[in-house]
């Protein structure tokens, strides 16, 4: 069996057989060396397009994720190459090294002081309660559109300080970046015209909402970003509008396709849902873990060689590309029991969905956990009885996504 991670045709096959070749790869091949990209993967215009060695193993993943000295972010964490500024202008500080990744996300973290946080977690658990109110007269439709994708819009509206009239139109930028490989999300449009028009959306919007709040300051997290500072240094506008473009992909697309594969897994493991339903307060914690692990929403991220590092026989030589498969480390069963056992009861769950770990750790992990247990806290007391069926996957090789899954309850009046 000859896998080829870099071509359109993989990402298009059944789950359980992408499963199985990077089962093979574990056993055979842990890092394989793969050609660039295809075209029709890439999407949009590649900048020197090369090969790559692909990480499947977990505890690769892991030593990579945690050697940032060796494993540079810089030149890119997807799997082809892009124009520097397209990295500038979409990844923020998730493709920069130290000190400059020190600095920016070290001023971003300053922003989420414990007042913040303890704001948007009060406005999260309030907005769970009423999306889940509003579908549960419905007795069913998508899913996606009923659900999983109101929460992350409206977290993320509700901490920046999104108006209402703005919020659709800045999810809808954020789906066209992680999607202009699906055709579904082109509509007839070019993908790189697609993803400057996306981009162009999200900088702007950011941009005159900084300027504003400079002026205006107001209790969200957008004043608090203006007027974060350390040491004498603040936030431009520049980077605020990258690290808001990164927001409302990374904030937005993994809560939200989390949630319906998780939901999805509920229905196929009745009993997993009645377990949680018995004490969802004390077992909600523990299955959260187990859904972000079964997700696996973001499936990889890639990293540069800087020193020579010698890894299973091999030596990964200066300049080399690796690419870490979340998506196989989470199913790696030197690591994780019966990984392809879906178990709300998991525990410990060391999963490898919000990284593996090290200075690139997902920022946003705390708020993602609380937003899984709130949604599926009101789901499981205000429509116990909701089924989904298949799921419409989203094409593609960065975003496990789901792009829409039918449901149906008794309707809750």
């Amino acid at each position: 069996m000859r896998v080829n991670l870099s071509s359109l045709a993989f990402w298009e096959l059944p789950e359980e057989e992408q499963e199985q070749a990077f089962a093979l790869l574990r056993r055979e091949a842990p890092i394989a060396e793969m050609p660039p990209i295809e075209d029709d993967l890439a999407a949009i215009p590649q900048v020197n397009p090369t090969g790559y060695r692909a990480i499947v193993r977990y505890d690769d993943i892991k030593r990579i994720s945690r050697d940032p000295q060796r494993f540079s972010s810089a030149d890119g964490v997807v799997l082809g190459d892009v124009a520097p500024e397209l990295l500038e202008a979409t990844l923020s500080f998730i493709a920069m090294d130290a000190p400059r990744h020190t600095k920016l996300r070290g001023l971003v973290s300053s922003a989420f002081t414990p007042r913040q946080v303890a704001r948007i977690e009060e406005g999260i658990r309030q907005a769970a309660k009423e999306i889940v109110a509003d579908a549960a007269p419905t007795g069913g439709g998508d899913f996606v559109t009923l659900i999983a994708k109101r929460l992350p819009l409206q977290t993320i509206s509700d901490m920046i300080g999104v108006p209402d009239a703005d919020r659709e139109r800045i999810v809808a930028a954020a789906d066209t970046i992680v999607s202009v490989g699906d055709e579904e999300f082109l509509g007839g449009r070019e993908p790189m015209a697609a993803l400057g028009e996306a981009i162009f959306t999200l900088s702007q919007f950011a941009s005159e909402m900084a300027a504003h709040r400079e002026e205006h300051p107001s209790d969200d997290l957008m004043t608090a970003l203006v007027q974060a500072e350390i040491d004498g240094e603040r936030l431009t506008h520049a980077e605020i509008s990258a690290w808001f473009v990164l927001l409302s992909v990374a904030g937005n697309d993994t809560t939200r396709h989390t949630t319906s594969h998780a939901m999805r897994a509920l229905t196929l493991h009745p009993d997993q849902r009645e377990y949680i339903r018995e004490d969802p307060d004390a077992r909600l914690p523990a299955a959260v873990e187990e859904f972000v692990r079964w997700a696996t929403p973001v499936m990889h991220f890639r990293r540069t060689v800087r020193e020579p590092v010698e890894l299973h026989g091999e030596t990964l030589r200066p300049g080399e590309k690796v690419v870490m498969f979340y998506l196989s480390g989470n199913r790696d069963d030197s690591a994780i029991e019966d990984p392809y056992r879906f178990d709300v009861t998991r525990d410990p769950n060391y999963h490898l969905g919000f990284g593996g770990g090290g200075p690139h750790y997902c920022l946003g992990a705390s708020l993602a956990r609380t937003q899984l247990r709130s949604v599926f806290g009101e789901i499981l007391a205000q429509i116990p009885d909701i089924e989904v069926g298949e799921p419409n996957p989203l094409l593609g090789s960065f975003i496990r996504g789901v792009k829409r899954m039918d449901c149906s309850w008794r309707p809750r009046h």
